[in-house]
């Protein structure tokens, strides 16, 4: 077929043919591995994608947390994502968490899931001092830990907004943390994620702001379970995790550099939190199975060709990856369609979905490459492109 590339031409591309077939894994992980995973979109049902709440499509959208789990992953639900504050609003998130906890405990492999907790039910004229931004979250880890999840204390623009210092956060924290139920997962953010979050725990200085969460994490240790990071900087990212109480995990979110960063370099390592395992499943199953039975090459082997596709699906603006992720989806037959809430499929040029499909096929991740190369050449004729 004939795919768009980035010079203006029509090149000939081929599909290699040699998909991974998706199974359960053969034996337990030595990493935890959350996936965060999209919200499929009713396109029937929809009637003004812009504004109020999105349209869901609940059978397809917990048919692919099943199809997660099946693999042995675990779920980060309700995430940056799912499109939280970028078409999610937070009733159609609450119902996604009460669904999918619901699911989960009927699972057999009783699976991990962690959702995420903010303050975005509130405007932000109502988040002007930090006791309005307690309640906010406190009323949305309510709800998660009535429905069995665990509590993921997402990054707020709140407290950004108010021009939030160091002192601040840990007040925030800390009586979040202190009330919660078990232990949490926090989250920091980049600013190539989401702009309104620069400056998170209180100053543009990364290693202040390292400073700043770790003293809130020394103090509580024993109510985090983990922070899960993303800021695309390795090199910061292991120079963290050393610094960590016993007992309290990194889960990376790092979509540039898990490969290495998860592996670890013998005395540390990082778990993962991720919004790429959500369209590399197999892969990232198979080579965690590896990883456990201590067959690095292997690992090397599967999660290697991932990363062209997942640095493509996350290149800048970062925020707009969620169109790659749910694109994948579509290409695999885990949803009927290429709409999302809010039409965010039209934040990435064909271009983008073009290399997004060249690369998928070359890690493997093309589950079924028939169907995949008829949906491409849809999408190719819907942007005037005639695939051959």
């Amino acid at each position: 077929m004939l795919l768009p590339s980035r010079d203006g031409r029509l090149k000939p591309y081929r599909l290699t043919g040699s998909p991974l077939t998706p199974r359960a894994p053969r034996r337990p992980f030595t990493r935890t591995a959350f996936a965060a995973a999209h919200v499929v979109s009713d396109p029937l049902a929809e009637r003004d994608p812009w504004q109020g709440r999105p349209a869901v499509d609940w059978d397809a959208t917990l048919k692919f947390r099943h199809y997660l789990w099946d693999q042995g992953l675990g779920l980060a639900e309700a995430m940056d994502t799912a499109q939280r504050g970028m078409g999610v609003d937070w009733p159609t998130a609450r119902e996604l968490i009460e669904r999918t906890m619901r699911e989960a405990k009927a699972h057999p492999l009783a699976p991990r899931v962690a959702c995420g907790a903010g303050t975005d039910h509130k405007a932000p004229d109502d988040l002007r001092d930090e006791d309005a931004i307690i309640a906010a979250y406190e009323g949305q880890m309510e709800v998660i830990e009535a429905a069995g999840g665990q509590v993921i204390l997402m990054a707020t623009r709140a407290l950004p907004a108010i021009g939030a210092g160091p002192e601040t956060y840990a007040r925030v924290y800390g009586r979040l943390l202190d009330q919660a139920r078990d232990k949490v997962i926090l989250h920091w953010l980049g600013d190539m994620f989401d702009p309104a979050l620069a400056g998170y725990w209180g100053g543009a200085d990364v290693n202040a702001a390292s400073d700043a969460v770790l003293a809130i994490i020394a103090a509580q240790a024993h109510k985090v379970d983990g922070i899960k990071i993303s800021l695309l900087d390795q090199a910061h990212e292991e120079a963290f995790r050393k610094r960590l109480p016993a007992g309290v995990r990194l889960y990376t979110g790092d979509d540039f550099n898990y490969a290495s960063l998860i592996e670890g370099d013998g005395q540390y390592h990082s778990h993962a939190l991720l919004g790429i395992f959500a369209a590399i499943a197999p892969a990232a199953s198979q080579a965690l199975e590896a990883l456990a039975m201590g067959n690095s090459a292997e690992y090397h082997a599967l999660l290697a060709p991932t990363v062209p596709l997942s640095r493509e699906i996350f290149k800048a603006p970062t925020q707009f990856y969620k169109a790659g992720i749910a694109f994948v989806a579509w290409l695999n037959g885990a949803q009927d369609h290429f709409i999302m809430p809010g039409g965010f499929q039209s934040s990435r040029e064909i271009t983008h979905y073009a290399e997004a499909f060249r690369l998928a096929d070359q890690a493997r991740l093309l589950i079924r490459p028939d169907l995949a190369e008829t949906r491409m050449r849809m999408l190719l004729g819907l942007h005037g492109i005639d695939g051959g």
